[in-house]
Protein backbone atom coordinates (compact mmCIF):
# COMPACT_ATOMS: atom_id res chain seq x y z
CA UNK A 1 0.00 0.00 0.00
CA UNK A 2 2.75 2.35 0.80
CA UNK A 3 4.84 2.06 -2.76
CA UNK A 4 1.32 2.37 -4.30
CA UNK A 5 0.47 5.66 -3.08
CA UNK A 6 3.87 6.66 -3.45
CA UNK A 7 3.84 6.17 -7.30
CA UNK A 8 0.61 7.99 -6.84
CA UNK A 9 2.28 10.90 -4.91
CA UNK A 10 4.80 10.85 -7.48
CA UNK A 11 2.23 10.89 -10.59
CA UNK A 12 0.51 13.58 -9.35
CA UNK A 13 3.24 15.66 -7.60
CA UNK A 14 2.89 18.61 -10.57
CA UNK A 15 -0.81 18.48 -10.52
CA UNK A 16 -0.70 18.84 -6.93
CA UNK A 17 1.67 21.86 -7.07
CA UNK A 18 -0.61 23.59 -9.50
CA UNK A 19 -4.13 23.17 -7.90
CA UNK A 20 -2.63 24.41 -4.24
CA UNK A 21 -4.45 20.75 -3.01
CA UNK A 22 -3.43 17.07 -2.20
CA UNK A 23 -5.40 14.68 -4.96
CA UNK A 24 -4.68 11.23 -3.21
CA UNK A 25 -4.55 10.05 0.63
CA UNK A 26 -6.53 8.56 3.00
CA UNK A 27 -7.62 12.07 3.45
CA UNK A 28 -10.00 11.73 0.93
CA UNK A 29 -11.89 8.70 1.65
CA UNK A 30 -10.37 6.63 -0.43
CA UNK A 31 -9.58 3.41 1.85
CA UNK A 32 -10.52 -0.20 0.68
CA UNK A 33 -11.09 -2.22 3.04
CA UNK A 34 -10.96 -6.59 2.16
CA UNK A 35 -12.50 -9.69 4.37
CA UNK A 36 -10.93 -12.75 3.02
CA UNK A 37 -9.48 -10.97 0.13
CA UNK A 38 -12.86 -9.34 -1.39
CA UNK A 39 -13.47 -5.79 -1.83
CA UNK A 40 -15.99 -4.73 1.22
CA UNK A 41 -17.53 -1.97 -0.98
CA UNK A 42 -18.22 -3.94 -3.74
CA UNK A 43 -19.00 -7.49 -2.56
CA UNK A 44 -19.77 -6.90 1.11
CA UNK A 45 -23.64 -7.11 2.60
CA UNK A 46 -25.10 -3.76 4.05
CA UNK A 47 -24.05 -5.82 7.08
CA UNK A 48 -20.25 -5.95 6.53
CA UNK A 49 -19.88 -2.68 5.03
CA UNK A 50 -21.34 -1.52 8.49
CA UNK A 51 -19.63 -3.09 10.37
CA UNK A 52 -16.54 -2.29 8.70
CA UNK A 53 -17.20 1.71 9.46
CA UNK A 54 -17.86 0.76 13.27
CA UNK A 55 -14.76 -1.13 13.40
CA UNK A 56 -12.97 1.75 12.20
CA UNK A 57 -14.96 4.28 14.50
CA UNK A 58 -13.98 2.07 17.34
CA UNK A 59 -10.13 1.63 16.17
CA UNK A 60 -10.16 5.76 15.99
CA UNK A 61 -11.58 5.85 19.37
CA UNK A 62 -9.09 3.61 20.81
CA UNK A 63 -6.28 5.64 19.02
CA UNK A 64 -7.69 8.70 20.31
CA UNK A 65 -8.07 7.08 24.31
CA UNK A 66 -4.34 6.50 23.90
CA UNK A 67 -2.67 9.89 22.40
CA UNK A 68 -5.28 12.33 24.92
CA UNK A 69 -5.80 10.19 27.84
CA UNK A 70 -9.68 10.05 27.75
CA UNK A 71 -12.32 8.64 25.20
CA UNK A 72 -14.45 10.67 23.43
CA UNK A 73 -18.18 10.90 23.12
CA UNK A 74 -19.61 8.22 20.16
CA UNK A 75 -22.50 9.17 18.36
CA UNK A 76 -24.12 5.84 16.68
CA UNK A 77 -27.24 7.53 14.10
CA UNK A 78 -29.54 4.56 13.63
CA UNK A 79 -26.92 1.86 12.72
CA UNK A 80 -28.40 -0.71 15.11
CA UNK A 81 -31.60 -1.18 12.59
CA UNK A 82 -28.77 -2.23 9.82
CA UNK A 83 -27.25 -4.39 11.96
CA UNK A 84 -28.28 -8.36 12.75
CA UNK A 85 -28.24 -9.27 16.40
CA UNK A 86 -24.84 -10.65 16.69
CA UNK A 87 -23.50 -7.84 14.99
CA UNK A 88 -25.59 -5.75 17.45
CA UNK A 89 -24.42 -7.67 20.51
CA UNK A 90 -20.81 -7.34 19.53
CA UNK A 91 -20.97 -3.63 19.14
CA UNK A 92 -22.98 -3.03 22.26
CA UNK A 93 -20.35 -5.35 24.53
CA UNK A 94 -17.38 -3.64 22.83
CA UNK A 95 -18.33 -0.33 23.69
CA UNK A 96 -19.74 -0.78 27.20
CA UNK A 97 -18.51 0.79 29.93
CA UNK A 98 -15.92 1.92 28.26
CA UNK A 99 -16.95 4.88 25.86
CA UNK A 100 -19.61 7.54 26.76
CA UNK A 101 -22.24 6.36 23.72
CA UNK A 102 -25.56 8.56 22.01
CA UNK A 103 -27.47 5.98 20.21
CA UNK A 104 -30.42 7.16 17.93
CA UNK A 105 -33.11 5.01 16.35
CA UNK A 106 -36.16 4.39 15.58
CA UNK A 107 -37.24 1.55 17.82
CA UNK A 108 -35.53 -0.30 20.76
CA UNK A 109 -37.66 -3.07 20.08
CA UNK A 110 -36.11 -7.01 19.72
CA UNK A 111 -33.06 -5.09 20.80
CA UNK A 112 -32.15 -7.55 23.73
CA UNK A 113 -28.78 -5.89 25.50
CA UNK A 114 -27.91 -5.34 28.98
CA UNK A 115 -26.26 -1.99 27.62
CA UNK A 116 -30.00 -0.68 26.01
CA UNK A 117 -31.99 -2.05 29.18
CA UNK A 118 -29.66 -0.19 31.39
CA UNK A 119 -29.69 3.28 29.02
CA UNK A 120 -31.00 6.55 29.93
CA UNK A 121 -33.71 6.56 26.74
CA UNK A 122 -35.66 9.50 25.62
CA UNK A 123 -38.26 9.24 23.10
CA UNK A 124 -38.46 12.26 20.66
CA UNK A 125 -42.18 12.75 19.00
CA UNK A 126 -43.15 15.67 17.22
CA UNK A 127 -40.25 18.23 18.52
CA UNK A 128 -41.08 16.84 22.27
CA UNK A 129 -39.00 15.21 24.10
CA UNK A 130 -39.75 12.76 26.74
CA UNK A 131 -37.60 10.27 29.41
Amino acid sequence: MASFLEQKLAELRKREIERGSTLVGPHRDELQFFVNGYDVQTYGSQGQQRTTALSLKLAEIELIKQEVGEAPVLLLDDVLSELDDYRQSHLLNTIKGSVQTFVTTTSVEGIHHETIQNALLFEVSKGTVKE
